[in-house]
């Protein structure tokens, strides 16, 4: 056994030796012996011709489900070179550098599978730098882990998605893989089942989402018919993915992690936080602290000691005596107790709901922990006084929360919109507080971040129903960006979720992009710098609307088909009115409507049909019969049919251009809305309206 795993190592070196052949351009052929170089450059080309495309290694990032286009490489830019792409001019360095990187990674795995410590594995693969070549981690670490135990297998697959963004850049695990399924057919003469074991690794890490779906295709058109890598994508597609539950499937293929998740260490440290309360034993709650092994996860046991002493204020002078003297004996470290203090001061506000004094018990640790000593007071964020004009009555919020649970958990089983709108106006009542709308977002997009696709779908579609003023739901994203560093160790994705849901927001008009702009210029964590940006990434891709828009599977709560691009529902309504008006039937026309299966996206056919009536005056008569029946029979509830006028009063200034008195029309039809009963009596035509309908009056006179 240990001869075969030599002569693998061998076989594997070899394999890894070999030039990339972007780097052939480099080569120094010499004029004296032209024959040698030029045979050994078709070769080369020839063993990698499925390597050549120019996205080859770079995916941008997917998330749940629908796929992104991968990012295309500019060969011209400066900062790209051809020998791996990884900047290097001078292949003699490039090459050491890689040798000595391999045997260096060769050692960290090797210790890996020994001590299953991956805090150990993240800070030693931080210390060798060289990010450019963790593309070779990842592929060491699976090949080593293909010949060895189920238990390394599991190992292997839980370090790739603990590491992935934090220490190895998604591009680089995107790289390992790319190459893995290239080499396959070498690690199959030395691994019987290599295409087999391949395969449940590259399910495992589309499982996780450390992996797009659509490498399965883009690596299938890049590779030969015949080659093993193929074998491997097939039945990763055809035999682990296409299953039923797959995900529990791949994921206990290997007999489930043995190692702690982040949800483990909290609950072990709760654990020994009210065993030491109940006993008082510092000694052994510094052995569990020592036991728990995670020196860097330290400031969770700072917060979650400060936040059981806010609770319980018999406790308080323990706690605070098990923190000090922890951190005197060098336990834990300043650094962990200035983050536990920070996570504190940034989680204060949700805190003040259910501990109502805990902004002052707060300010009193701090003193306190300054005066001896153990906590560094200028490095904290300020602690005001006092709560903020915006903060509501303790009590009345806490009430509120709950509810809020309540109403999303049971609007994620029935799927009905309009019953939480109804609930929602029961609970707000005639206080409409913009603080208690900011709380239900934030609670129906944290719950849905939690749960699967169809909850994800579901919640974007509720809060585009919902027509909440633009800046309660910046308020919400406002905090739910402030909190991402703790919903980060719940949630190791919460950079794609937070800023799908974001960019969704831009995308279904609930949010302006302008407000992407406003909430990065607030201060926050680097988490949530990077929510924003990736944001205002995915909103920059080509024909981001309608990929964003499917992110989560579209067609609406009511329909379980893969749904339609917001160009192609604009389209069918613009032709289904067209009919219509051109002497259609009026029942088919509704269930044309019916049928988008996008009720959230009726708003639509609203603010279509008032234009019309805007630009067509002889035919408006129809157009309202229809508005009128849709809204009747409830197809187009009064929540779409406002928004659909609101969507017309911000476009009036373009009307204007080919409809010189469009705004003074759009007025008309507010009122007869109102008259209708289409639209509320509060209903306003916004001030913006009124300014372009006097700029236009002005400039006609002026003619």
């Amino acid at each position: 056994m240990e001869s075969n795993n030599q002569q693998q190592q061998q076989h594997q070196e070899l394999v890894e030796s070999k030039p990339d052949p972007l780097s052939i351009s480099q080569l120094n052929i010499s004029s004296s012996s032209p024959l040698p170089q030029v045979n050994m450059a078709e070769e080369l080309l020839k063993s990698h011709r499925h390597s050549l495309s120019p996205n080859d290694g770079l995916p941008s990032k997917e998330t749940w489900g629908e796929s992104l286009d991968v990012v295309d490489v500019d060969f011209t830019d400066p900062n790209y070179d051809t020998i791996e792409g990884n900047g290097h001019s001078d292949p003699t360095s490039f090459d050491a550098d890689l040798c000595e990187y391999k045997k260096k990674a060769t050692i960290i795995v090797e210790e890996y599978f020994s001590t299953n410590d991956v805090v150990s594995v993240a800070n030693e693969l931080k210390e060798l730098g060289m990010a450019e070549y963790r593309y070779y981690f990842v592929k060491k670490l699976v090949s080593m882990a293909m010949d060895r135990h189920d238990k390394e297998k599991e190992m292997a697959a839980f370090l790739l998605s603990t590491l992935y963004a934090d220490v190895i850049d998604p591009p680089e695990v995107y790289r390992g893989f790319n190459k893995l399924v290239t080499s396959a057919d070498d690690l199959s003469v030395d691994i019987p089942d290599a295409v087999d074991v391949l395969a449940v690794f590259v399910a495992r890490a589309i499982v996780d989402d450390i992996l797009p779906p659509a490498f399965l295709k883009k690596q299938m058109n890049l590779l030969p018919d015949d080659s093993k890598g193929v074998e491997v994508l097939r039945k990763a597609e055809k035999s682990y993915l296409a299953a039923p539950l797959h995900a529990e499937v791949v994921e206990k293929r290997w007999g489930g992690a043995d190692n702690w998740t982040a949800e483990d260490v909290k609950g072990r440290i709760n654990e020994l936080l009210k065993e030491y309360v109940m006993s008082g034993d510092k000694k052994e709650a510094f052995r569990c602290i020592k036991g728990l092994k995670v020196p860097f996860f330290h400031h969770e046991i700072v917060k979650r000691a400060l936040i059981m002493a806010m609770e319980r204020r018999k406790a308080q002078e323990k706690l605070l005596e098990l923190l000090k003297e922890a951190t005197e004996v060098g336990l834990i470290n300043s650094t962990q107790v200035t983050k536990g203090f920070s996570r504190i001061i940034d989680l204060i506000e949700d805190l003040s709901l259910d501990i109502p004094e805990a902004r002052s018990v707060l300010q009193c640790f701090i003193s306190k922990a300054a005066s001896e000593g153990w906590l560094c007071a200028s490095s904290l964020k300020t602690l005001s006084t006092d709560s903020g004009e915006k903060l509501l009555e303790n009590s009345k919020a806490n009430v509120f929360k709950d509810k809020v649970k309540s109403i999303v958990r049971e609007y994620f089983l029935s799927g009905d919109a309009l019953e939480v709108v109804h609930c929602l106006e029961t609970e707000l009542g005639a206080c409409s507080s913009s603080q208690l709308r900011a709380i239900f977002v934030k609670y129906l997009i944290t719950l849905a971040m939690d749960r699967k696709k169809r909850e994800k779908e579901m919640a974007c579609v509720l809060l585009s129903s919902l027509d909440f003023p633009a800046k309660d739901v910046r308020k919400a994203f406002s905090m739910l960006i402030e909190s991402a560093d703790d919903t980060a160790l719940d949630n190791p994705v919460v950079v794609e979720d937070l800023a799908m849901f974001l960019a969704r927001a831009v995308v279904d008009e609930v949010l302006a992009p302008r407000d992407l702009d406003e909430l990065l210029s607030q201060p926050g964590s680097s988490v949530g710098e990077k929510v924003i940006q990736t944001a205002k990434t995915l909103l920059k891709a080509r024909l981001s609307g309608e990929r964003i828009l499917r992110c989560w599977g579209g067609g609406g709560v009511e329909t379980n088909s893969p749904g339609c691009t917001a160009s192609e529902v604009k389209e069918k309504i613009q032709v289904l009115l067209e009919e219509y008006v051109s002497g259609g039937d009026l029942g088919e026309a509704c269930r044309c409507v019916k049928e988008l299966g996008m009720p959230f996206f009726h708003h639509e056919v609203v603010k279509k049909s008032v234009v019309r009536i805007i630009e067509e005056q002889e035919k408006k008569e129809r157009v309202w019969k229809l508005l009128k029946v849709c809204f009747e029979s409830g197809l187009v509830t009064i929540y779409q049919m406002t928004k659909g006028f609101k969507r017309v009063g911000e476009s009036v200034e373009d009307l204007c251009l080919d409809v010189p008195d469009a705004a003074e029309k759009f007025k008309s039809c507010v009122e007869r809305a109102k008259v209708e009963g289409f639209l509320d009596e509060s209903f306003a035509v916004e001030e913006e309206t009124q300014g372009v309908k006097e700029k236009s009056s002005s400039s006609s006179a002026a003619t």
